[in-house]
């Protein structure tokens, strides 16, 4: 039970202290004069003021509440190194047992610090705290511990943050003067031209003291197929390293430090650098035989692209139109034969044929220099034709034939019919999965596309390369080939436009073409023979793309000079794609090699530490923590033991742990505190009028009685 007193005036406030004041001045005045029955006037003035303040006894039926002491144990990347995740343990068992002979206290352990998706980079154990606070009231907490190392990265700026009022005590892992380097990289690219260089800058940072003088370290820098190469640094002092981009996509520089004697770990010493390879603008040469409805769709497509430089030229007045008008009157450009297929042929990534036909105005010799621009240059050709490729005028009349891999049969398919891909096509990534392929389903169980129907088609035979899509009487309406050094492509239709349109429905006319123009470009993406390594912490996955049924072993090459063989899945997870998905132990470059029909495939990836954040700074200190340990009144303890007698110590050191009520320093030498907050739940209340109704009016009138009588006598 706990008893109180209660008041209820029944006057306002204001008005009873003018009253209280009105009185007190009366009495004095009665006092001053010696009047007889002073004293008894000034009682019954005092038991008229207590009436009007109408007090009541209050009686509280109350449950005492336990203590909530929380213990967050730091399960960071940094407490697995050396010795500290047996410290961890030692020291939560050693709180266990202390925790335990205190009366009335409950003790929540949770853990943080583990790394997450979702979670910022860094060891954040506030944040784990604040979801432990949800559902513990903050007028129990008698405090909160720590067990962590000292390298928090979310450690609040102030105590009134935390919504408790309690202390907050650090037990630190490790020990004090821990020694370790690491790499640290103040500057790198993220992107830059193939072909071209970036430079990374970066420094090598030593933490604690070590014993005798530093000297320069060497660095191991590896770059994707070539040697190693050692470069010299001094502690502290910043270093440029040199990264060429000899492709596209993502290129990878490691830079390892060699491990000192004394370090507390190696994990920081290396570190991997991953830039963007980005070409220059590509130069696309798009020749329209005649003007026509899908002349547009070609230079729309190109144009819409911003990596795409392109130069387009239509010929509108071929050399057998004579209609006698002088040529100095004629408001067209001059096709400049010339110097587009002779002198700046080879500053083009691609040239397309747009419906165009040999009448002339291309001599025989511009064809093979084209021919050889792809065979021996790696260019690209495109030809987008339609009946002009069944007739004589047709361009592979010409030496072009040499390259292109369809043979015209001189027969025009003119009938409605829908392109649809082949099985080799469902592997190639130009028309892998394009939106609408198999998007309606036949009577028989078979799919059809749901694209809109084509209606000519100029009927050819395939020599070579592959046939990705088949259009009228099933004949090849799309052929790739790799012709040499380059690329060829024939689209054996012109009504490709008839989807950008949206004609019966539409297809995918941007999908389709903009693949084919960057297949023939050669976009790492879109090769058809490719292998792909990534990683997440110390998982690989690799993954090999290929036209062909069964792929071979991959060769993997860790970061100690061991290699093995990885065998991906026997079945594929969609066509044409095989992946696998392995540990390693090790973090670093890992190189995977492959044969393919194209030759050897290589890949990339780096495998390790996910948080750089978390492993930039190791060794265990307490000036992270003490600020907020301070502002609670708690304190900052190393657990590690020192001294004659540590041995005998059982491992750890952690201070003795008393119960405190009214103290606000907290922790001291040797001792933590914790804070009893008394809290307490109401079960009841039984409220009692101690000076009211006739009681109060009895007690008053004897008052006046006797302060009259006193004053006649």
């Amino acid at each position: 039970m706990n008893w109180s007193i209660d008041f209820a005036p029944l006057l306002p406030e204001p008005l009873m202290w003018v009253l209280a004041l009105l009185g007190l001045a009366l009495a004095a005045l009665l006092f001053v004069r010696r009047s007889r029955g002073a004293v008894l006037r000034l009682a019954a003035l005092a038991a008229m003021l207590a009436a009007l303040l109408n007090p009541t006894l209050r009686e509280e039926e109350r449950e005492t509440l336990n203590n909530v002491a929380i213990v967050v144990l730091d399960e960071s990347p940094s407490q697995a190194l050396a010795d500290r995740p047996a410290q961890t343990q030692a020291v939560k068992a050693d709180l266990e047992a202390k925790l335990a002979k205190i009366p009335n206290l409950d003790v929540k352990w949770v853990v943080g610090g583990k790394p997450g998706d979702a979670k910022p980079a860094g060891t954040n154990i506030f944040s784990d705290l604040n979801a432990a606070l949800s559902d513990t009231a903050p007028d129990r907490i008698a405090g909160v511990m720590f067990v962590t190392d000292g390298q928090v990265h979310d450690v609040p700026k102030s105590a009134a943050s935390l919504g408790f009022s309690a202390p907050v005590h650090t037990l630190l892992t490790g020990s004090p003067g821990e020694f370790d380097r690491r790499i640290e990289v103040i500057e790198s690219p993220r992107y830059g031209l193939v072909g071209q260089s970036q430079n990374i800058e970066l420094a090598v940072r030593e933490t604690g003291k070590r014993s005798g003088a530093s000297e320069p370290v060497t660095l191991k820098v590896r770059r994707e197929g070539k040697p190693d190469e050692m470069v010299r640094a001094e502690i502290g002092r910043p270093v440029k390293i040199d990264m060429p981009l000899p492709h596209t996509g993502t290129n990878i520089v490691e830079i390892e430090l060699e491990p000192a004697q004394g370090e507390l770990t190696p994990a920081n010493n290396r570190v991997v650098v991953a830039a963007e390879g980005v070409r220059e603008n590509l130069r696309v040469l798009l020749v329209s035989g005649e003007p026509h409805a899908g002349e547009r769709t070609w230079r729309n497509l190109l144009k819409s692209d911003a990596a795409v430089d392109l130069v387009h030229f239509t010929i509108l007045r071929p050399p057998e139109k004579q209609d006698g008008t002088p040529i100095n009157q004629l408001s067209l450009i001059a096709f400049p034969t010339r110097e587009l297929f002779s002198e700046k042929i080879k500053d083009f990534d691609l040239i397309i044929f747009d419906r165009y036909q040999h009448k002339g105005i291309l001599q025989l010799l511009y064809y093979d220099n084209i021919a050889r621009y792809v065979d021996r240059h790696g260019g690209a050709l495109l030809v987008a034709a339609g009946d002009d490729y069944a007739n004589s005028f047709s361009v592979y009349r010409t030496p072009l034939s040499t390259v292109l891999p369809g043979r015209p049969t001189g027969r025009v398919l003119e009938m409605p019919f829908k392109a649809h891909v082949t099985p080799e096509g469902r592997r190639h990534p130009v028309t892998e999965g394009l939106p609408g392929s198999t998007g309606i389903r036949l009577a028989d169980a078979s799919t059809e596309p749901s694209w809109g129907k084509w209606f000519r088609q100029a009927e050819v035979s395939a020599d070579r390369g592959r046939v990705v899509m088949n259009g009228a009487e099933d004949r090849p309406l799309l052929i790739l080939d790799r012709k040499g050094q380059g690329r060829v492509a024939l689209l054996t239709s012109d009504h490709a436009w008839l989807w950008a349109r949206g004609y019966d429905g539409g297809g995918p006319h941007s999908d389709l073409l903009r693949r084919l123009s960057h297949w023939l470009m050669k976009e790492p993406d879109l090769e058809e023979e490719r292998l792909i390594a990534s990683s997440k912490g110390l998982k690989l996955t690799i993954e090999r793309r290929s036209m062909e049924d069964s792929v071979p072993p991959v060769k993997l090459m860790a970061p100690g000079g061991e290699v093995s063989d990885v065998t991906l899945d026997a079945v594929p997870v969609e066509p044409g794609v095989w992946r696998s998905t392995i540990d390693v132990k090790l973090p670093g470059l890992y190189k995977a090699e492959t044969q393919a029909p194209s030759g050897t495939l290589t890949a990339v990836a780096n495998a390790g530490v996910e948080d750089p954040r978390e492993m930039s700074e190791v060794t265990a200190s307490d000036t992270k923590m003490k600020p907020i340990a301070d502002a609670t009144g708690g304190g900052v303890f190393w657990t590690h033991p020192t001294g004659p007698f540590s041995a005998l110590s059982g491992g750890v050191d952690v201070p003795r742990i008393s119960m405190m009520s009214t103290a606000t320093v907290m922790a001291g030498s040797g001792w933590m505190a914790l804070k009893d907050r008394e809290a307490f739940l109401t079960r009841g209340v039984k409220l009692t009028p101690m000076f009211t109704g006739l009681a109060a009016l009895s007690a008053l009138l004897a008052l006046i009685a006797l302060a009259w009588w006193r004053e006649g006598r």
